[in-house]
């Protein structure tokens, strides 16, 4: 029997945990709010407020990236870098979830596996910052950290930490999940009809015609399977999906955290897995002590800096009991460092025995800034880090299960290069992100029929 087809057992909940004791530890990356009782008045309000997500939805994924960790489902993990409260609006979130089912039918269709499909949205409204503030003309403000706590506009008033913004972001959220669950459960994740995917401005796309075969050859193996069947098959008309968010702003993570009738234990209800990143990943850090306290699926951002003995020391504080589907490692080192970095760290995990799913972020690690002042990522860059993954991991007995993207179903210009090939003039035309860059349709399709071949690369030695 593999472990994701024993029941889940109860695990050692930590005797001396609470969803309030972090605030023991150093929390790093958080906003200084100007009113304590308002911020604590605001903490009351979200702990009233109906969660945005189930417990049965968590541990449903905890399964299903226990198959993961085992070559049985592949983790699509993709989104926006951050959501904005503008952004939330019917067209751009049925646009985004196009581009993932668009990716995960390529990814079905090419690796023969499920995919788990998980939205980097319905949360992802604060962001870490490298410093607290900005000075510009002179003028030193706080750092914009996102819509939950304050504005993008460099002025006084704007910059101010907010609390209330929590409540917004939590509105927010819970209008993306609504008309996210409508869309799915109306059939808009049918695969009788990959139509109402297409998205209106990428007609003329070059990657469009290999992706309209791919279509047509799963539309004609649907008829096949349900002219052998005798019936139309029911279950293709909508697909499982998952919300992520990077829990930075510890205040609201902890008013979303609770306990649920029938189930042991403490939920993050504000998303069903939530991860941690790099700069916040510090075992003495409250967000590491946050999180090992809840039920749900978690990740950790791992980078070139993080040593064997650490990583390790971070895998038994946060899956002590080396719980199937619990942790995944999303790696995420630089093109030009992966080689160096990664394969001392797959080899302690292996050597050690520990059940993590191994997932690759392609994209922080290379950021740069070209020579017109934008904040990029060159695809060649991207793809490089992606191929290298996949090729260090099988060479050190380990396996790549997922992807984590930044993109987006708008067409924008935002990283160089890709099957349109994108200079740094092409970043004025369309360049709308307000933190980091982001794959476009193409580019976010053109990975996706990457890991395909890459994948199959692979396999086929070990066939051989």
């Amino acid at each position: 029997m593999n472990a994701s087809d024993r029941p889940l057992q109860p695990v050692a909940m930590p005797e001396d945990w609470s969803p309030a004791s972090w605030r023991a530890r150093h929390a790093s990356q958080q906003p200084v709010y100007p009113d304590e009782t308002a911020l604590a008045a605001v903490q009351g309000e979200l702990s009233q407020l109906p969660p945005l997500v189930t417990s049965w939805e968590i541990l449903a994924l905890k399964k299903q990236l226990a198959e993961a960790q085992e070559g049985r489902r592949f983790l699509l993990q993709g989104g926006d870098c951050a959501e904005s409260f503008s952004d939330c609006e019917s067209g751009l979130i049925s646009n985004r979830l196009k581009v993932l089912l668009q990716i995960s039918l390529v990814l079905v269709h090419g690796l023969r596996l499920p995919v788990v499909r998980v939205g980097r949205f319905a949360g992802q409204y604060a962001k870490p910052r490298s410093t607290d503030t900005e000075t510009r003309d002179g003028i030193t403000l706080p750092s914009y950290r996102g819509d939950f706590i304050n504005q993008p506009e460099f002025t006084t008033e704007a910059r101010v930490p907010d609390p209330r913004r929590m409540v917004k972001g939590h509105a927010r959220s819970a209008m993306t999940m609504n008309f996210v669950r409508a869309l799915i459960d109306g059939g808009f994740a049918d695969l009788h009809h990959p139509e109402y995917w297409d998205l209106g401005w990428v007609g003329h796309s070059p990657l469009s015609n290999e992706y309209r075969r791919m279509v047509s050859a799963v539309g004609d193996a649907v008829k096949f399977m349900e002219t052998i069947s005798g019936e139309a098959l029911h279950n293709l008309n909508r697909a499982d999906f998952y919300t992520s968010h990077e829990a930075l702003l510890l205040p609201y993570e902890e008013a979303l955290t609770r306990q649920v009738p029938r189930q042991w234990g403490w939920f993050n209800l504000s998303t069903h897995y939530p991860w941690i990143g790099m700069r916040t990943a510090s075992t003495d850090d409250a967000h590491v002590e946050y999180f090992r306290g809840l039920r749900n699926p978690i990740a950790v951002k791992v980078g070139p800096s993080v040593t064997s003995e650490q990583l390790l020391r971070l895998i038994d504080v946060l899956n002590p009991d080396n719980e199937p589907g619990r942790l995944s490692l999303i790696q995420r080192m630089g093109a030009s460092k992966v080689a160096e970095k990664l394969p001392p760290l797959i080899a302690a995990v292996q050597r050690e025995g520990k059940r993590v799913l191994w997932v690759c972020d392609p994209m922080h690690g290379n950021t740069e800034s070209t020579s017109n002042g934008y904040k990029t990522r060159r695809f060649d860059n991207i793809r490089s880090e992606l191929e290298q993954s996949f090729d260090l991991h099988a060479a050190n007995g380990s396996r790549l299960g997922g992807v984590h993207l930044e993109l987006t179903g708008e067409n924008v210009t935002e990283c160089l290069g890709g099957a349109r090939e994108l200079t740094e003039a092409d970043l004025e035309r369309a360049y709308r992100s307000t933190v980091d860059p982001r794959l476009n349709y193409e580019q976010s399709l053109e990975i996706a029929m990457l890991i395909v071949r890459k994948q199959g690369q692979i396999a086929a030695p070990a066939k051989a």
